[in-house]
């Protein structure tokens, strides 16, 4: 499991490292990748963010920029890289999963993806994927680890998973993101697209995913970057507010919550059977010492 620095991150998406020739002439001997990113007014982060998916210089790619409207020069960022992108377009849209399902309905790769405006692939992540797809051709979904990152592109801390589970998912914690998540395009047939949420359409998503197939396969890879900033949702939208949208989308699922309890004391079962499963799964990996700091991280 190759571990990133600060300092190879900030240089990954500092500038373009790619060779123009590798991007511009598709490759057909790989599977084709497709990437959505859904944009508004992320000036700030965008070009780290082009820059993180074309500097893969992966052979095969197909890269899609929905703009809801940006007022904030990300569009001219946008048209600094139009030569190398697919398909790009800025006009009013209905929000952030509105944006992203606009780019998966003119996707045409085989493997599909959506990398948010402020979060950055890392080095090599693609090939990682394509591999693993090759090698096990039974797959739909596949997915790896992650970090959070600040504006400055500093590690905040990692976040390692585990092999999917839809119950560890509901009840206990996040155990994949969308910032290191690829399927199967023709899963939108079985699932369809993106329900349009405020927050927390991606938990919707996944979830939908984990009915729809058990093929979840995960590698113990570092594949991308959540960032973590003063503007970001995570940061703006109040935690009552995201948590409302939470128990309304696991009721949809047939999930009974006690809206007068606090999450943390219902299904403590559900909960300490998946952290188990979490416990054990590092132990065998050899990893203990990152589920210890998780609990020193919840303590505290």
């Amino acid at each position: 499991m190759k571990k990133f620095t600060s300092q190879e991150i900030k240089e990954f998406i500092s500038k373009p490292l790619f060779d123009e020739r590798v991007i511009l002439n598709k490759d057909s001997s790989w599977p084709k990748i497709s990437i959505v990113t859904p944009s508004y007014n992320q000036a700030q982060f965008l070009e780290r963010t082009i820059l993180s998916v074309l500097n893969q210089n992966y052979p095969n790619l197909e890269y899609i920029i929905i703009d809801g409207g940006s007022t904030d020069g990300s569009v001219e960022i946008i048209k600094k890289y139009e030569k190398y992108l697919t398909y790009w377009v800025s006009e009013k849209d209905n929000g952030q999963a509105d944006a992203i399902n606009k780019g998966f309905k003119v996707a045409t790769g085989n493997i599909v993806a959506w990398q948010n405006s402020d979060d950055i692939y890392l080095p090599d992540a693609f090939f990682k994927i394509a591999n693993k797809f090759r090698q096990e051709d039974d797959s739909d979904v596949v997915f790896g680890n992650i970090y959070l990152i600040n504006e400055k592109d500093e590690i905040i801390r990692d976040m390692r998973f585990v092999p999917f589970n839809i119950d560890h998912l509901i009840y206990y914690d996040w155990n994949l993101s969308s910032q290191g998540v690829f399927w199967r395009r023709e899963l939108f047939d079985k699932v369809g697209y993106l329900n349009s949420y405020e927050v927390e359409f991606d938990l919707d998503w996944f979830i939908r995913l984990g009915k729809a197939t058990d093929k979840f396969k995960f590698i113990r890879e570092f594949l991308g970057c959540y960032r973590i900033h003063p503007e970001s949702k995570f940061s703006l939208i109040k935690d009552d507010v995201r948590y409302h949208v939470f128990v309304e989308i696991i009721s949809k699922y047939g999930v009974k919550v006690d809206k007068h309890r606090n999450w943390t004391e219902q299904y403590k079962f559900k909960k300490l059977k998946a952290f188990l499963r979490k416990f054990l799964w590092y132990v065998v990996q050899n990893d203990i010492d990152y589920i210890f700091k998780g609990i020193i991280r919840r303590l505290w």
